[in-house]
């Protein structure tokens, strides 16, 4: 009688369970390949555009050797204390903030001048 119980003893080892391996056995197939996040309007087209310019031999203006100006500015920033150089990355990161703000205003001005969509003036 007491196997009739839901619940009961004898009723939960009378139940077959699946292994937990087979339970978590996924049958989704994962594709390894990257995604496109841009594709190519015509395939191989970036390609033949990048056959006829150069390779830039220019240095980016970062790898540039230093002014004294330059020098003069790390050896500022490195006498700093910790407060006094911890107060100028935060005030860096401010100008980098008020810097956004504006470039979002421009943007949305630009964007209800319609400036975007214009079609160019030809040259």
């Amino acid at each position: 009688m007491a196997s009739e119980k839901p619940g009961s003893i004898e009723q939960e080892n009378e139940t077959s369970f699946t292994p937990i391996e087979d339970s978590l056995l996924s049958m989704e197939n994962l594709d390894r390949t990257s995604p496109e996040l841009w594709p190519e309007k015509i395939p191989g087209m970036s390609d033949f555009i990048n056959s006829f310019t150069p390779p830039s031999t220019t240095k980016p203006p970062y790898s540039k050797a230093f002014t004294t100006e330059d020098n003069n500015y790390l050896h500022q920033l490195a006498s700093l204390p910790t407060a006094g150089l911890i107060a100028k990355v935060k005030e860096l990161h401010d100008i980098a903030y008020q810097l956004g703000v504006e470039e979002a205003k421009e943007m949305t001005r630009g964007k209800y001048l319609n400036l975007f969509n214009r079609p160019r003036r030809p040259k």
